[in-house]
């Protein structure tokens, strides 16, 4: 394996991470409606993600940051292709992230429901535009012969990268909400529960349509083999759910999404970003990367700090391991 396709799939093992991690929490806060009948029980679910939703955003800052340092050209046509898809996610993110340190400030029901509102609405945001961005990435965009996108923020608008926005929501609300279920006790647990046997259903639906029409329009051998297992995890976490298997379902919808993800990138290579208008403009993992020099020192620098990286995430899991119930939760805080 040369050096552009072996970062060519540490990008994608990056996305994995993000989509798998972020994709929860981002649930949790699609959540906050259906599940916090009280401020009680929304400070409940905030906890259940208090302690890692920040270390979980660093893994798209990460994937940025390769795909800047190993494919310029494709950082380069992307970030500027898609400036309005993801300045939207960037805002997203940061109505978010200042929601969760807001909304505890002052007393009043109103002002916290306020920054509920903002944590949902910036959690639906990413979730959805994420995927639409990928779909149109795998679809292919209009480039011209210097690899600049030509197309408007309204073409990504199209039927499958809207398919495909619709299935990450999906997925990463109900991957929040199996996590909700895994994180807390009693009510709020078991309404977690039955909220999740209904959106599995309907992620079911959307997310077999979504990966249907990416194998049988875009899909490659390993791709569907990808697609494949992601399928049947998705199943397997819903009736894991069903039966009251919370870390199971988590699980199994962890390798959905991780499965997913890799599905998109198989469909992809040995391209990363196709040009629908003409083939010959697209970037390649070839024309796209960075110098053998500059991929070798990456390597070597991934190899050292990466696996600190993972260490020091599953360290912070581990210590927050315990579930969350309105007991833990100090009536007279605000």
């Amino acid at each position: 394996m040369d050096l552009p396709t072996l970062w060519f799939w540490i990008v994608a093992a990056l996305f994995v991470g993000y989509f798998v991690l972020d994709g929860f929490d981002f649930g949790v806060g699609m959540s906050l409606p259906f599940l916090g009948r009280d401020d009680t029980d929304r400070r409940v679910l905030i906890n259940t993600i208090g302690p890692v939703w920040d270390l979980n955003e660093t893994w798209v800052i990460v994937a940025g940051a390769a795909i800047f340092a190993a494919f310029p050209e494709w950082y380069a046509t992307l970030f500027s292709g898609f400036y309005l898809a993801l300045l939207l996610i960037l805002l997203a993110l940061i109505i978010r992230g200042v929601s969760f340190e807001y909304r505890h400030q002052r007393p009043e029901l109103a002002w916290k429901r306020r920054f509920d509102w903002m944590i949902t609405i910036g959690s639906a945001v990413p979730a959805l535009l994420w995927g639409v961005a990928f779909a149109n990435i795998v679809q292919g965009v209009p480039l011209d012969a210097d690899h600049n996108f030509t197309g408007t923020f309204f073409s990504l608008l199209n039927p499958y990268a809207l398919l495909g926005g619709a299935t990450t929501l999906l997925l990463f609300f109900t991957h929040g909400v199996y996590f909700v279920a895994l994180k807390t006790e009693g009510e709020i647990r078991a309404r977690a529960r039955r909220l999740g046997i209904t959106a599995s259903i309907l992620t079911i639906v959307v997310a077999a349509s979504f990966l249907a029409w990416t194998v049988l329009a875009y899909g490659t051998l390993l791709g569907t083999a990808f697609a494949a297992v992601a399928a049947v995890a998705l199943i397997g976490s819903a009736l894991a759910n069903s039966r009251g298997r919370e870390g199971v379902a988590f699980t199994l919808m962890a390798t959905t999404i991780a499965a997913a993800v890799l599905a998109l990138f198989s469909s992809l290579f040995p391209a990363v970003m196709p040009a629908s208008n003409d083939m010959a403009n697209s970037l390649t993992i070839e024309n796209a990367s960075s110098s053998t020099y500059t991929l070798t020192i990456m390597s070597w620098t991934a190899l050292v700090f990466l696996p600190l990286v993972l260490a020091y995430q599953a360290w912070t899991y581990w210590t927050f391991r315990k579930r969350i119930t309105r007991a833990h939760i100090d009536a007279t805080a605000h």
